[in-house]
């Protein structure tokens, strides 16, 4: 009767054990913001729960090429950053894998007060002081931003800058600085005097034709827990398709997790409503499903870094982004 007892609380062991949650970590490229809120929509309506895993931490950022590198090195499972930039970063061997394209094309932009300066054309930025972060993904923009438009960082006058580089602008003590229309642009906007305060130029609307935003992992989980990484992308997709329905629910979940964003609920709707009405739809979307990658945006996304010289060195745009999980996610819907 002890050997029968001892027998079953060591197949319960075993059989809890076989079953227990995949504990991973996110990090984010930056502080929280509306894209990012997948990740909290898919953690507390159980998405991950559901799919046996559990998100310990979701990690605020210093920039995208830290989230890169955080990512790359094992120090986190998935990421979320800027697709350019994790160009970048593999073509400085850092390995990553973009999973999904949540921004079907760059939200970033060049900002600055319309009481000051308008901006409706890249020469109007010409002999202007442009705040600048050196190591971000906003200077990988401007370097490219400029040069698909025949101009160079000595056509601008540069200061540097550390985040938030926003309250530069609104002190007066830079011109303009490259900004994401869907992060920056809300809350910009609440502190410079409501909609019009801002004269915005999207680079996509001026040859910046590269994505934006999305979710990524390394090469080691892909090779290694792929069952894994298949099982977040189809809770992560669920989160999506989510907050794209209800953006205001989104923010609600945004502030429940993360109650020091109480104050900036409304800025979080309309950071999600920016980008659903400017960057989360594309041709590409609209046949295959949200996220969706293909690899000529890819190659046109390098072409254009490498000829603004972020690039050094061309990157096999193949391995640097994979559509099978994504795949995988819609099959379940079906």
């Amino acid at each position: 009767m002890k050997a029968l007892s001892l027998a079953a609380v060591f197949a319960t062991l075993v059989s809890t054990a076989a079953f227990a949650a995949d504990k991973v970590t996110v990090q984010l490229d930056y502080v929280v913001r509306g894209n990012h809120a997948m990740f909290f929509v898919a953690k507390k309506k159980g998405y991950f729960d559901k799919q046996g895993i559990d998100v310990t931490a979701i990690q605020r950022g210093t920039g995208s090429p830290n989230a890169m590198r955080f990512v790359g090195n094992g120090n986190a499972e998935f990421g979320f950053g800027d697709l350019p930039t994790l160009a970048v970063a593999r073509s400085q061997d850092v390995p990553v894998v973009a999973l999904a394209a949540v921004n079907q094309k760059s939200p970033l932009g060049m900002l600055a007060l319309s009481s000051k300066h308008k901006l409706t054309k890249p020469s109007d930025l010409k002999g202007l002081n442009i705040g600048v972060q050196p190591s971000g993904s906003t200077y990988v923009f401007l370097k490219a931003f400029l040069a698909v438009n025949k101009m160079t960082m000595d056509d601008i006058k540069q200061s540097t800058v550390t985040p938030p580089y926003e309250n530069y602008l609104l002190l007066g003590r830079v011109d303009a600085v490259p900004g994401y229309i869907d992060a920056e642009v809300p809350e910009l906007e609440a502190k410079a005097g409501g909609p019009g305060s801002l004269s915005i130029m999207q680079g996509s609307d001026f040859g910046y034709a590269v994505y934006g935003s999305g979710l990524f992992t390394s090469e080691k989980m892909i090779a290694e827990k792929s069952d894994l990484v298949q099982r977040f992308v189809t809770a992560y997709m669920q989160a999506f398709a989510d907050v794209i329905k209800s953006p205001a629910e989104a923010a609600d979940i945004v502030v429940e997790m993360n109650p020091e964003y109480a104050a900036k609920k409304d800025v979080l709707v309309k950071q999600i409503e920016a980008d659903v009405k400017s960057t989360f739809f594309s041709a590409d979307t609209k046949a295959n499903g949200i996220g969706w990658m293909t690899k000529d945006a890819w190659a046109s996304t390098t072409k254009i870094l490498l000829e603004q010289g972020s690039m050094k060195q061309a990157i096999n745009v193949e391995a640097a982004f994979t559509d099978k999980y994504l795949k995988g996610a819609n099959a379940l819907k079906r």
